[in-house]
């Protein structure tokens, strides 16, 4: 499946960390009632899911400042009345805060963010045909393809082709062959699946609301490390 892509994709098709506000705020609350008004970790753009927001969410719920990653972000928050520093230890547990999976992919609640693209095309593939660059992949039986955007210039590690799977309405799909810069495909099998369907990567409250952990597993990356670069390099949204 090789068919050239548009130079540009439509907004609305680009990979995005869609980041939900009321998980943020139980994530925060929960984050606080366990810790006490501790300092919250916000290094790294929050983990990825945006400092001011969170910061705002955070302090609301009763932290009495949180960390970032230099002076920049000190100022940035201050002017915005938040207490924040680049020397003190975090407090409070950011796998409450920000709702991620422990290694054995158990989740302490809602995932804050979840990392979701669109179907761009699909096709059928005969058995025995080849999948993505250099065919590392081929059709087991006669099946069908969805092209579907997110790659590894999205964070989308190029170690999770043909390990990982996505979700297209509620159902786990595996994806098959490499991971593109911008794309990866998934085999659907028989399944209808509509060319403009969400598909997730993880996140949210589907069947891989908990995938990052097999990120993490599939990778040799830490979670804070896949949720962090997945956040800063896609459009980041809002949602319930």
């Amino acid at each position: 499946m090789n068919e050239p892509l548009p130079d540009t994709l439509p907004q609305s098709a680009m990979l995005r960390s869609l980041i939900s506000r009321s998980a943020l705020e139980d994530g925060a609350a929960a984050a606080v009632a366990a810790g006490g008004a501790g300092i919250a970790d916000l290094r790294h753009d929050a983990w990825g899911h945006g400092l001011l927001d969170v910061a705002r969410v955070v302090t609301a719920a009763g932290a009495r400042g949180v960390r970032v990653d230099g002076p920049h972000d000190v100022a940035l928050l201050r002017a915005e009345g938040i207490e924040a520093t680049c020397t003190e230890t975090p407090e409070l547990d950011p796998r409450v805060l920000y709702g991620l999976p422990d290694a054995s992919g158990a989740l302490p609640g809602r995932p804050v963010m979840r990392v979701a693209g669109r179907v761009l095309s699909t096709k059928d593939i005969a058995a025995g045909g080849g999948v993505s660059y250099g065919y590392i992949h081929r059709a087991s039986e006669d099946s069908r393809l969805a092209l579907v955007t997110g790659g590894y210039a999205q964070g989308v590690v190029r170690a999770l082709g043909s390990r990982a799977s996505i979700e297209i309405d509620g159902v786990v799909h595996p994806i098959v062959g490499r991971i593109a810069m911008d794309v990866c495909v998934a085999d659907i099998g028989g399944t209808d699946v509509a060319v403009g369907a969400e598909a997730t990567y993880f996140g949210g409250e589907g069947p891989l609301s908990a995938g990052v952990a097999d990120w993490a597993r599939i990778t040799g990356m830490r979670i804070d490390e896949l949720v962090a670069v997945a956040g800063q390099r896609t459009e980041r949204a809002w949602e319930a």
